[in-house]
């Protein structure tokens, strides 16, 4: 019950103090509409935002399931081939040294304005801590496990397979979760720089056309999808780790 009613709270809390900054401080609606008006537009023009949100809805979904996987398959490349470390870590890091922004337009111009792009920039984001998290938890295997498998005679792939891999999985969560939160960053970058559908899109056109409560429904639609997949991962890994402890402090 707990965990139901902190949510609601934090929230009602917000909107109680936006509403409180709106009143306090008199600023027009162009600039920040009150809670009020951003329901009404959910409320009005749902059909607009509902479409807009499963384009990018989709994006996302898609950018996650294929950068997740591509991590995945890395981090087990990194760690079962000492070459492929050498060739693949310093092209990891340069994806993520250059800014998204630089590489929006160059996707848009090599895959064009459609889905491609927004897909390919959810990737790029998602695979890098997918790639790094599960890699580290491969490479932290418990010595004395490694230790009695070598006293068995195990061979290498038995080893990352049997052992590994299942006590790397509590690390993968972790990355999965990260993936989750940072997921939407991509799709929408990418339709800010060129679309024609989508969260992101339908923002920038509310913006330029001064409709400043149609672009908060749509920040407030977006926030939603990014909690619910969050929360989506969080509870799959829960449910296909169980073995994955957790430390609750007690007050």
């Amino acid at each position: 019950m707990t965990r139901v009613l902190a949510p609601l709270v934090t929230a009602t809390g917000l909107l109680a103090v936006w509403q409180g900054i709106v009143v306090a401080t008199g600023v027009p609606p162009y600039i920040l509409p009150p809670p009020i008006a951003v329901l009404n537009v959910l409320v009005t023009r749902y059909e607009l935002l509902l479409h807009h949100f499963w384009v990018t809805a989709f994006e996302i979904l898609l950018g996650f399931v294929i950068g997740s996987g591509l991590g995945f398959v890395s981090a087990l490349c990194l760690v079962s081939f000492r070459r492929a470390r050498l060739w693949l870590l310093p092209v990891l890091v340069a994806s993520q040294a250059l800014p998204v922004f630089a590489l929006a337009p160059l996707l848009v111009l090599w895959l064009g304005y459609g889905m491609a792009s927004k897909v390919g920039m959810a990737v790029l984001i998602i695979f890098f801590p997918v790639t790094s998290a599960f890699s580290d938890g491969l490479r932290r295997t418990e010595p004395g496990w490694l230790e009695l498998a070598r006293s068995m005679d195990a061979g290498g792939r038995a080893v990352l397979f049997q052992i590994r891999l299942p006590a790397a999985l509590p690390a993968l969560g972790s990355g999965l979760r990260v993936a989750a939160s940072v997921a939407p960053i991509g799709a929408v970058v990418g339709e800010w720089v060129g679309s024609s559908a989508g969260l992101g899109h339908l923002m920038l056109q509310a913006n330029a056309r001064m409709q400043i409560d149609l672009m908060f429904a749509g920040l407030f639609t977006l926030a939603v999808m990014a909690l619910t997949l969050y929360f989506a991962v969080d509870w799959g890994v829960r449910l296909l780790v169980p073995w994955q402890s957790e430390t609750v402090d007690h007050d």
